[in-house]
């Protein structure tokens, strides 16, 4: 092509799917993939039909797993409606670094210091008390750009505070993100 094309893939497997390597590394023995370069409406089909072919229709639940995209929520709420969503942790992590970033730049001792028990909070207890811990971040912040970059990560942390019950999930054996453990 004389131009770039944005290529749509999404994946999908059964939880009893998932295992361990004898060394103990987590992977998934069978996952269904699609791809396509025909747009959202193409990938909502293909996903939808893959999920169907490889047990939806008998599955006593579901989870959808994904980043921040507004497209793949209305998504998961237009083919998967009775499935749980989770954001991936992996990538919540991420939108915590850029908060650290903003809150210490280049200081990579501290960002560390501040970022570890969030995340571990995140994790392991209460996506609103990080999201608290991150609005009050931003009581003493004079930097402009800071100030703009910390409120859009809060107002993100918010918008998907209920995909982030990851102790929950950790619970009931699911994975917290869109890898194998």
């Amino acid at each position: 092509p004389e131009r770039g094309h944005w290529v749509y893939t999404g994946t999908c497997c059964r939880l009893d799917h998932r295992g361990k390597t004898a060394g103990g590394r987590p992977v998934i023995t069978e996952r269904g993939f699609v791809s396509t370069r025909q747009g959202l409406g193409a990938l909502r089909e293909q996903l939808h039909a893959e999920s169907l072919r490889r047990g939806l229709g008998q599955a006593a639940s579901a989870l959808v797993i994904g980043d921040g995209a507004v497209w793949l929520w209305r998504l998961a709420d237009d083919r998967f409606p009775q499935a749980r969503q989770r954001l991936d942790f992996y990538h919540a992590v991420q939108h915590l670094a850029v908060v650290g970033r903003a809150l210490f730049g280049e200081d990579k001792v501290k960002l560390k210091a501040w970022l570890k028990p969030l995340v571990q909070q995140l994790k392991n207890q209460s996506a609103i008390k990080v999201i608290r811990q991150l609005e009050a971040a931003l009581v003493g912040l004079k930097d402009k750009s800071a100030v703009a970059t910390v409120t859009r990560e809060v107002n993100y942390f918010h918008e998907h505070e209920a995909r982030m019950d990851y102790r929950a999930g950790a619970r009931r054996g699911e994975p917290i993100g869109s890898g194998p453990a």
